[in-house]
């Protein structure tokens, strides 16, 4: 995408959701990456396609990117490729100019939003997969969006002027997709006029529905019995030396029908995090209520990834609630579980980044969430000249919070034993932008909807230390918010 970045500042302060509510809630393809209801520092965006946007969806088994233009009824193009050498060179093509003009000093002016699915590790690592029921990753090009600033209370509207002329697939005007017909400056003030006029006229408070019951009972991948056993396979390979630590999981499949937008709105209430958000690619949504940092870039091309590893549940009763907290920093069990996975991140930022940069700025801070304390390491470097936020990504993709330790030996172990793809859990989902920018989540806590149901995804780390018990009962911690989301009463 080339060309000018135009931005407006609102008058006064719109909440997210009210926005949201009032102008996507039917949008087939439209996003809101949420810093969380009731922030105050942090800064929200959403969005939905425009008329010229594209979304691309890539295959690990076939190798190919898809791209289409949702508002064009042309054919989709398809091209031989990863996901990462599509983005690369669609980047480097698309540099924007006057980005100053609209941009802050780091954060997103226009790009790519979505999710990058876990089996892409088979392409950056070089490991077996299962294929999924989804895209391996799904990205819708947005050329307009809201901004909200939640420190400075400030609500911006951004656009582009011009149309995209990327390299990265063989479309040209003569394709019929529309790429040759330029958003003037009129159109675009349009757009800021229709949508300051919308939000001017937004209730307040948006109608939260309750989320329906599912329509039948949750049906977990691997039983109790089942996981218990696979646990104790994971610790004889750690015993073995195949491994130091494998990040396990399940999967949960829910019959029933949920409406996104209202299902976001009872998880965000209920968890709410600094990194959730919602995508909605047709009939495929993802509602996240992540607390976990994959990687964020910005425009000094600082890195910087925040691995979560250490997890105990919270208690109403604020002694035992602290006891429970001062418990998990001093565990042993849980502090090798973070560190095992730091020396990971530290390893893979290595790799693309300056000499001598790489440092953990932050080590085993306890964070709090509404259902959850959690062992949170913050490390980071300068990337190296010459490598790009792309290359940033592939490098570290996917979270070694998310594979343990070894990663290739970690994930290859871990696919001969879940027995089926993790699909977009595992993952990262949020924005990749123009100027080398970059902030993406791990998609934990997370829900994906589909016109069959719904897919909860919940796993831990297990280390020479672990408990069968206490792991199977991680699980249903992490899982217990989401289902109740759903509307499914938990012990079910």
């Amino acid at each position: 995408m080339t060309g000018t970045v135009q931005s407006k500042l609102l008058t006064g302060w719109t909440d997210p959701a009210t926005a949201f509510a009032a102008l996507y809630s039917d949008a087939p393809h439209a996003f809101w990456l949420d810093a969380g209801p009731g922030a105050r520092t942090g800064v929200s965006y959403l969005g939905a396609a425009s008329p010229r946007s594209r979304f691309v969806t890539a295959s690990v088994t076939e190798g190919t990117v898809t791209s289409i233009v949702p508002a064009d009824a042309t054919p989709p193009v398809v091209t031989q490729e990863t996901v990462f050498e599509f983005l690369r060179r669609d980047l480097a093509g698309a540099e924007t100019s006057s980005r100053a003009s609209a941009a802050p000093p780091d954060g997103f002016d226009l790009g790519w939003v979505g999710w990058l699915g876990y089996e892409l590790g088979a392409h950056t690592v070089g490991t077996p997969m299962h294929e999924s029921r989804y895209p391996d990753a799904a990205l819708l090009e947005i050329d307009r969006l809201i901004r909200f600033d939640h420190d400075v209370r400030t609500v911006t509207l951004v656009a582009s002027t011009s149309t995209s002329t990327s390299t990265s697939t063989s479309t040209s005007t003569s394709t019929g997709t529309g790429r040759g017909a330029s958003d003037s400056s009129a159109v675009v003030t349009e757009w800021f006029d229709q949508t300051t006029a919308a939000l001017a006229a937004a209730p307040r408070v948006p109608a939260r529905a309750a989320a329906p019951r599912a329509s039948a009972s949750p049906r977990w991948r691997h039983d109790e019995t089942e996981y218990a056993a696979l646990i104790e396979t994971c610790l004889a390979a750690i015993h073995d030396g195949d491994a130091y630590q494998l990040c396990l999981t399940n999967e949960i499949r829910v019959p029933g029908q949920w409406h996104p937008i209202d299902t976001y709105g009872v998880l965000r209430a209920g968890s709410p995090s600094h990194h959730g958000g919602m995508l909605r690619f047709g009939d495929v949504a993802l509602l996240s209520a992540s607390p976990e940092q994959f990687l964020h870039v910005g425009r000094d091309r600082r890195v910087r990834t925040k691995p979560i590893k250490g997890t105990s549940p919270r208690s109403n009763k604020p002694a035992e609630d602290e006891r429970l907290k001062v418990e998990l920093a001093s565990s042993d069990k849980e502090r090798a579980e973070n560190l095992m996975i730091v020396d990971l991140m530290r390893n893979d930022l290595g790799r693309i980044a300056e000499l001598g940069t790489v440092a953990v700025s932050s080590l085993l801070a306890v964070e709090s969430y509404p259902h959850v304390h959690q062992l949170v390491s913050t490390i980071e470097a300068l990337l190296a000249p010459g490598v790009t936020v792309i290359d940033a990504i592939e490098a570290c993709f996917p979270a070694g919070s998310m594979t343990g330790a070894p990663k290739r030996s970690a994930m290859t172990i871990l696919d001969s034993l879940e027995t089926g793809p993790r699909g977009v859990y595992s993952g990262a989902f949020g924005y990749i932008g123009h100027g080398g920018v970059a902030d993406l989540a791990i998609v934990i806590r997370s829900i994906v909807l589909d016109s069959r149901g719904a897919g909860i995804g919940t796993g831990g780390g297990i280390t020479a230390l672990s408990n069968a018990a206490d792991e199977i009962e991680e699980t249903r911690i992490k899982a217990a918010a989401l289902l109740a989301s759903l509307g499914v009463a938990w012990p079910e």
